[in-house]
């Protein structure tokens, strides 16, 4: 074991962050460009654009469950979450590849139909980026120890994720969406697999004192499920804007075409991310340590609800909607941080694999509900607005139910 690892230094956080950047990274290439080229360059409608975003969910609902739990007991390649980061970032970058080429894949192999090889590739890209993404994120539980070392591995993995995300709206915004994915597709396979190289496994995932094994192997199931009802409403919110949003956009504020829509959307995702980046680790981690992990998530949900429903009331111009993206990125900095800390402390670390694509049900169901029930909906709807107020009542509802929520595991100084 490295030296940086043994003590937890920063740099070991931002060395264990990078695969799970990488994931996200492909997820921000994603929803910068997928919803952007089934729009602009296959002329799909919005529910068929939902169709194929469906794709992902249920990649999701099957892969990162049974990566999970096959990543709970195995052994190889000197690591038991390395072979499964290693083999996903491959297969996600190669899937990138293919995002500006489905026209391309439908001639060779003359399907005839590129809503069938869109689903196809987004099927393979998302079942790529949860096949690493449960391991990039349980690999975090298996090195640190519960309480503020966890906290802190979550918190600096949304930092340096979300960095990068922000450089992927940023490259997007001013170098195009085809120049993004192509170089998207080298930082993913390169952050997936050197880190790899630095980073110890323990072969056993046991614990140093019996009653911290005892604590290990209780699963608080009333508390969990509870997390999973009180996530899941926020992700109902955060994919109907990440998949609508630019009928919203082609509506309200006019672009003059595919490129300035393109734009509008890169610089809205860049703004959300780099407020998404910037909290974790230096805003929302110290005040976990004063107020608790769970009302800090409440409030910064909350906030982001009232953003949602800025960009209803006065998004009537882009400056405006840039306004409340930014507001809206306090809540994203803790969803894609602080319920992972939480999660980590309520079940058993030996099965933290399983356990991580359990909590993954409370992402992707609400996807695949907003893929499959919100498009025609949406699409049918006069008043784009709607995909926004939908957004904002649904993090509303989520704040609420994180009352009910418990942080019963104190936080403290690993030793």
């Amino acid at each position: 074991m490295l030296e940086f690892q043994k003590k937890l230094s920063n740099f070991f956080y931002v060395i264990l962050s990078m695969p799970a950047t990488a994931m996200g990274f492909a997820l921000s290439i994603q929803i910068a460009a997928l919803s952007w080229l089934m729009r602009t360059k296959y002329g799909l409608d919005l529910h068929e654009i939902g169709f194929v975003w469906a794709a992902g969910p249920l990649a999701g609902i099957i892969g990162q469950p049974i990566i999970g739990l096959i990543s709970d007991n195995v052994w190889f390649w000197k690591g038991r979450r390395r072979p499964f980061i290693i083999i996903g970032g491959a297969l996600a970058a190669l899937m990138l590849l293919a995002l500006p080429n489905i026209d391309k894949i439908d001639s060779f192999f003359g399907v005839g139909n590129i809503i069938v090889v869109a689903v196809a590739v987004a099927l393979t890209l998302d079942l790529a980026i949860n096949i690493s993404f449960n391991p990039t994120r349980a690999i975090i539980a298996d090195v640190t120890s519960e309480g503020v070392a966890r906290t802190k591995g979550y918190t600096w993995m949304q930092t340096i994720s979300g960095t990068f995300g922000v450089l992927a709206y940023a490259v997007g915004a001013t170098m195009g969406n085809y120049f993004l994915i192509y170089a998207g597709s080298i930082l993913v396979l390169a952050f997936s697999i050197v880190p790899m190289f630095f980073v110890e496994e323990s072969r056993e995932l046991s614990s140093s004192s019996a009653a911290d094994e005892v604590k290990s192997t209780a699963t608080n199931w009333n508390q969990f499920l509870k997390l999973l009802f009180a996530h899941s409403f926020s992700w109902i919110g955060v994919q109907t804007m990440f998949v609508y949003m630019i009928g919203f956009v082609e509506q309200n504020l006019s672009p003059s075409g595919a490129e300035e829509t393109g734009m509008i959307l890169a610089i809205s995702f860049l703004i959300l991310n780099a407020v998404g980046a910037i909290l974790p680790a230096f805003v929302l981690e110290p005040i976990t340590e004063k107020i608790g992990r769970v009302r800090t998530h409440l409030i910064s949900v909350a906030i982001m609800s009232l953003g949602y429903f800025g960009i209803v009331f006065f998004g009537h111009s882009v400056l405006n909607v840039y306004i409340f993206m930014a507001v809206a990125g306090i809540g994203w900095a803790a969803i894609v941080s602080l319920p992972f800390a939480v999660m980590s402390e309520l079940v058993d670390k030996t099965r933290m694999g399983l356990f991580m694509g359990l909590f993954n049900l409370s992402v992707v169901l609400p996807q695949l509900f907003v893929s499959l029930v919100l498009g025609s909906f949406i699409e049918s709807a006069v008043d784009k607005n709607l995909i926004f107020i939908i957004s904002g009542v649904s993090l509303a509802v989520s704040a609420l139910l994180w009352l009910i929520v418990k942080d019963n595991k104190k936080l403290k100084v690993s030793s």
